[in-house]
């Protein structure tokens, strides 16, 4: 278990994201998704991540449900606040969104301080918990300054009266996110496909600064949405179709992997896993099946060689840092 920044909060390096879980793109079966996050718990995965957005709640009802039978002390979960729902009479679903669900409520961005919370006293309810570890503001990107004057000092408040053990904030960019590290005393930040094989953006600000001020990183979107987990035409990258550029760049990627007798999923993940600067790595599964085989390639040792290939040939930074080639088992990062 890694220690986010200064607070007391822990997490595993490998960490169950669940919007996936929330219908994410297409629906998932009540009893599918139990089993997803039973699998993540047999693997020893301690850390949950949600989020109102995620199927405007239903992610967040089922990851509650499903770890209902598990102490309470023994895992961490996140969620989010910046997004608050109201109800609706609204018919349809909330595709347009991205989550295959009905449309009964509607999300509001609101970061004041009565807004957020609002927000997680719906999602305690919705989680069945009386305490959640770690909240974000969730995606600040068009309310930055709202953010930054209302969001972040309501977050701070309800750390220093105990409510929750370590706050921050989590985006798909890595400017803003490094704004917040610099200028603000958040624990951990959540930064989703911008410091991955295809996307090394956050390795230029966001995370030597979080270094610097000993703040935690946790990385999610390890795969781009999908394309590095298997890359061919019509994958998705960062939530849409991706380009044809990146899908041979993956596919490049993918054929080094296999000449050193790994997979592009196992490069994957322990790239992300390597920076000092991450605690965590965030992985989105819909089912058992997909859980089980992310921790088996995070488990997964990737040849030295790899690394020295990609920088060869230009497919990888030479000042981003790669697992070493012989990790001690101390060192290892394995979900504990």
């Amino acid at each position: 278990m890694n220690r986010l920044g200064g607070s007391g909060v822990e997490v595993s390096a490998l960490s169950f994201g669940a919007a996936a879980i929330g219908n994410l793109y297409s629906e998932v079966g009540e009893a599918q998704a139990h089993e997803a996050v039973e699998a993540a718990w047999q693997r020893g995965i301690r850390y949950f991540d949600t989020a109102p957005h995620y199927g405007l709640g239903l992610s967040e009802r089922r990851l509650g449900a499903a770890l209902r039978d598990h102490p309470r002390h023994r895992y961490t979960v996140s969620t989010k606040v910046g997004r608050r729902l109201e109800p609706t009479d609204g018919t349809g679903d909330d595709l347009a969104n991205g989550f295959a669900v009905p449309a009964t409520h509607r999300r509001v961005w609101d970061f004041s301080a009565d807004g957020i919370r609002r927000t997680l006293e719906a999602s305690l309810e919705r989680l069945g918990l009386d305490r959640v570890d770690i909240v974000y503001l969730h995606d600040p990107d068009e309310h930055a300054e709202w953010a930054f004057r209302e969001g972040y000092p309501a977050l701070e408040k309800l750390r220093s009266q105990g409510v929750v053990g370590a706050i921050g904030a989590g985006m798909n960019q890595a400017e803003m996110l490094t704004r917040f590290v610099r200028d603000t005393d958040v624990d951990v930040v959540l930064c989703a496909g911008r410091y991955t094989l295809l996307d090394q953006s956050a390795l230029t600000g966001l995370l030597p600064a979080a270094q610097e001020r000993g703040t935690s990183v946790v990385i999610g979107g390890a795969f781009n949405s999908g394309l590095l987990a298997n890359p061919q035409p019509g994958a998705k990258y960062n939530y849409t179709v991706a380009p044809s550029d990146l899908v041979q760049r993956a596919l490049r990627l993918k054929s080094v992997a296999h000449r050193h007798g790994t997979t592009l999923r196992a490069a994957a993940l322990a790239f992300c896993a390597a920076h000092p600067a991450v605690a965590s790595v965030l992985v989105g599964a819909r089912s058992a099946h997909e859980v089980r085989d992310c921790a088996h390639q995070f488990a997964a040792r990737v040849p030295a060689a790899f690394w020295r290939e990609l920088r060869a040939k230009g497919l990888l930074p030479a000042d981003a840092p790669v697992p070493a080639e012989e990790p001690s088992e101390e060192s290892a990062k394995e979900p504990s």
